[in-house]
Parts: C-alpha cells; sequence; structure tokens
C-alpha cells in the first residue's frame, strides 16, 4: 500500500502540474492567443504530438512544465502568422488572465478536492467550538525522553490555584485563546512567571492567577533541554472537530476551511526562506523539521506513509495544500513566475496611465532583458533550493509516523 501510494501522490502532483499548464493554455486559447506547446516536464523531449497547431509533449526531468505561448513578451520573436494571435498584442486584463490561468487552476483544484473529502470523508467544522476547555488538572514534571515525563504528584500549578474541570479558557493575559495550542505555546514561554487565566465556569466569568511550573523540556529540533513554563491543564476532546457534510452544506463548510488554508499558506511562504538552514542542516545530519519543506520526492514518500496507514482524507488534504502552495508561490511578484510576469503588465499600465496624463501615448512594451540577470538569479536560486530539498527528502526524510 506503501508503494502505491507513492505513485498515486507523484501521479496526483503531475496531474496538479499539468491542469497548472492547462489552466495558462485554455484561458490563451479563450482569448485567441497562439498556444505553441504544451509540455509537462523539462529538458529533452521524451514523447510529443502535434495537434491543432500544438505540440504536446513530456520531457525527461518530471518536476514541472510550461505552456509556451507565442509573443508572451515583447522579446519573443513572432513570425507573420502568429502576430494578431501574440500574447503582447493583447489587451493587459488579457494577458493577466491568461498569466493567472495556472494560479486559478491550482486554487480550483485545492477547493474540489477539499470539498470532496467533505462529502465523503469530513472536514474540520466551522461551527466547533476550539476555545480550549479543562477536562482535568494534572501534575507538571521534567521530560524524560522524547515520549516520557518523570513521575509526579498532586493536582498541578492550574489545580492549585482553583482551576476545575469543565472550565472554558476564554484568554490569557487579556489574550483571547482559540485552541489549546495558543496556550501551550503561551505558558512554555514564561517558565516561573505567573499568569491570569479568564475561564468561564458556570455561566459567568471569572479570573484566575496561576504561577507557572518551572519544568525541562527537550527541543526537538536540537535535542537540548529547555526551561519551559507549564500549567497542568488536560485539554477536553473538541466536540465535533471534524464533520462529514451533505452536498450543500459541504459548499459554505469547504469555502470556510480554504479560507483557513490558504491563510496558513501564506503563512507558510513567508516563513519558507527561514527554514532552508535547517534543510541543509539535515542533509549532514541534523533534526528535519516535519514542517519544512519538502520536494516531490519528499511529498510523495509523506502520501506512501499516509496511504499505509489508510490516512486517505489526510492524502488528499495534502494534495489540496500543495495545490494551494503551488498557487501562491506563483504569484510570488518575481521573474520567471507568473506573479513576476504580472507584475510586469501590471508596470506597463500603471506607467501608461502617468503618461496619459501628461499628455503622452503609451509607452514600448517592458524590455525583459532588463529583467533577466534577475531572472536568472532567481532561477538559479530556486532551482539550488529544490536540490537541496531533494537531496534532505533522499537521506533524512521527513517520517509522520516515526
Amino acid at each position: 500500500m506503501g508503494a502505491l501510494g507513492i505513485v498515486v501522490f507523484a501521479l496526483a502532483i503531475t496531474a496538479s502540474i499539468a491542469l497548472h499548464e492547462a489552466g495558462h493554455m485554455f484561458t490563451a486559447r479563450a482569448f485567441g492567443m497562439k498556444v505553441r506547446r504544451y509540455f509537462i516536464g523539462f529538458g529533452p523531449t521524451v514523447w510529443s504530438t502535434t495537434r491543432g497547431g500544438t505540440e504536446y509533449g513530456l520531457a525527461a526531468l518530471p518536476f514541472g512544465g510550461f505552456c509556451d505561448i507565442a509573443g508572451m513578451t515583447a522579446m519573443d520573436p513572432v513570425t507573420a502568422e502568429e502576430a494578431p494571435h501574440a500574447m503582447v498584442n493583447k489587451p493587459a486584463w488579457q494577458r493577466i488572465a491568461v498569466l493567472a490561468g495556472g494560479i486559478v487552476m491550482n486554487i480550483l483544484v485545492g477547493v474540489v478536492v477539499i470539498y470532496f473529502v467533505a462529502v465523503f470523508s469530513g472536514i474540520p467544522n466551522p461551527q466547533a467550538d476550539f476555545t480550549p476547555r479543562v477536562e482535568k488538572t494534572v501534575c507538571v514534571a521534567d521530560q524524560v525522553d522524547e515520549n516520557t515525563l518523570a513521575d509526579c504528584t498532586g493536582p498541578g500549578p492550574a489545580g492549585e490555584a482553583g482551576v476545575r474541570a469543565g472550565d472554558k479558557i476564554l484568554a490569557v493575559d487579556g489574550q483571547a485563546l482559540e485552541t489549546f495550542a495558543d496556550l501551550r505555546d503561551y505558558v512554555a514561554a514564561r517558565p516561573g512567571e505567573t499568569v491570569t487565566l479568564d475561564v468561564e465556569r458556570d455561566g459567568s466569568s471569572q479570573s484566575i492567577a496561576v504561577p507557572l511550573g518551572d519544568v525541562e523540556r527537550i527541543n526537538p529540533a536540537t535535542g537540548e533541554r529547555v526551561h519551559a513554563g507549564a500549567v497542568g491543564i488536560m485539554a477536553a476532546p473538541v466536540e465535533d472537530a471534524v464533520k462529514q457534510f451533505g452536498p450543500v452544506e459541504a459548499v459554505p463548510a469547504t469555502a470556510h476551511f480554504t479560507g483557513q488554508l490558504l491563510g496558513a499558506t501564506v503563512d507558510g511562504l513567508i516563513s519558507f526562506p527561514g527554514k532552508i538552514p535547517g534543510v541543509v542542516a539535515s542533509i549532514f545530519g541534523g533534526e528535519r523539521d516535519i514542517e519544512g519543506p519538502v520536494s516531490v520526492i519528499g511529498a510523495s514518500r509523506t502520501g506512501g506513509e499516509l496511504a499505509e496507514q489508510n490516512q486517505w482524507a489526510v492524502f488528499w488534504m495534502m494534495l489540496a495544500s500543495l495545490n494551494f502552495f503551488l498557487a501562491l508561490f506563483n504569484l510570488v511578484p518575481l521573474p520567471p513566475l507568473d506573479g513576476g510576469h504580472i507584475a510586469v503588465v501590471l508596470y506597463e499600465k500603471i506607467r501608461d496611465f502617468i503618461r496619459q496624463l501628461r499628455g503622452l501615448g503609451p509607452g514600448a512594451p517592458a524590455n525583459y532583458e532588463k529583467l533577466m540577470p534577475l531572472t536568472y538569479f532567481m532561477a538559479a536560486l530556486l532551482l539550488v533550493v529544490g536540490v537541496l530539498v531533494m537531496a534532505a527528502d533522499v537521506v533524512n526524510p521527513i517520517r509522520i509516523f516515526g
């Protein structure tokens, strides 16, 4: 089952890339643009065929794809036959629509995947209350190893301060809480300090001052022992945290969860550069960050693990997340990404608007030759990062099930 999962996930990633490029192709054709080539992969051609004036093919390196549209830039030579259908000669809004076609396609794929998971398995319930509830208060102790705490007795800091089972924790030190993880992270950074918990009990609210414990924890990234704050609260399970929806009610639930995943993807993109040193360190034996970047190799391997554990809902949700990442990553306004080309078109429109205010005609198309050094640098950087992540996925892969 693991090998099957790897193959299925690899094919799903390939399909996502193919659909991304198809988004460009379909949009270009809708506006009468000439599509020269539609390829999955890079490098030497493995197979190709020409239909309707477009060459379709597979290339040797299955790490991406491309859709070659005549006249994508003013630097792209076109024949007299292609000129009326050249992208550069079309209105700016059509050019932007074509450049965004792949991005929209990936978002659409992600939404469709989430919808079917919501109907056939279940997704996080937007109506569920994730505010922390206390199942019981417990004593706090130092961490012995990765999975074990030292023996201890007593009610723990929260119990001694007056927190009771069933309490709903609304805020800590005036900061509203959405999940128990928010509380855990907040107190962990404050060993030995006193925090104020705003709790709801039997319909009334009260504030409880809790002196935190000072315990030792093991940093999973470095293996070092560090001091951490501990409150001694075991969270109650969230009721209906994951829910299976009917075909109609799944629509708003899908929209809500899509918004959450897109927000998390933006956060992941922002933190992406800071995770690269950890990837490099993992190649030479360092701890691999389970939330760090993965390549097609690592994602397929993780898909195989999920399939082996029969975690198909998570399998498909990971595919949705990868589609969202591919979409938003391509929005980054730097060449050679789609967002970089969109930025150039927007620059031309803003420049021509300013020229119009000055009584001047439209300027010449942007000179892409001036962008070539940046394009080459970004392409080389993406290649290097991709190779590093693939190397880490081979020598020190992420294992979600240990």
